[in-house]
């Protein structure tokens, strides 16, 4: 069974990590490109889409609690997610940052006020399917970390290839 009061305490952990790391960040590096699928989602992209992502599942997660229900069947996660974005795109990176620490209180806020028994409830989860609420809320850290891991290569291959030229056109 999933603990609520160490889940919020996950959550507040992680949810710092992810904030340091955000805001240490050079400003070049919010343009790097982490996904290339239909939309390109660049950093800060990133950080957008976890917000709004976070926003999402709170709704979600009361549905759960309160009706046993959850997202729809055809529900489409990746229209969702990269529309959600798009409305993100002119919030300035600071802004960005605060509105993910206030999205993130508001989440380990819910969860604080779960009971056990929530945590046990089942619903549909867009990305997991039938899944209890406890381990839904464990995915939201989760979820962070496997985007974080991406960024983090995508930084490391942007930095690898600046190397590169740099040490071409040194050689010319």
């Amino acid at each position: 069974m999933v603990n609520n009061q160490k889940s919020a305490e996950k959550l507040l952990k992680e949810g710092e990590k992810t904030e340091l790391y955000f805001s240490s960040l050079m400003e070049h590096e919010w343009q790097i490109c982490v996904y290339f699928d239909k939309k390109e989602w660049q950093i800060k992209d990133v950080l957008a889409h976890f917000i709004s992502a976070e926003k999402a599942f709170l709704v979600l997660f009361d549905n759960i609690k309160k009706y046993g229900l959850g997202s729809p069947e055809d529900f489409s996660i990746n229209e969702f997610n990269n529309s959600q974005v798009e409305k993100m795109k002119d919030i300035e990176i600071a802004d960005l940052i605060k509105l993910f620490h206030v999205t993130r209180a508001q989440t380990i806020n819910w969860v604080n006020g779960l009971a056990k028994e929530d945590m046990e409830k089942t619903g549909r989860h867009p990305a997991m399917g039938e899944a209890k609420l406890g381990e839904m809320v464990k995915m939201i850290y989760l979820h962070n970390q496997m985007h974080l891991q991406d960024v983090r290569s995508s930084i490391n291959i942007y930095d690898g290839k600046q190397k590169n030229i740099q040490a071409i056109n040194t050689d010319k």
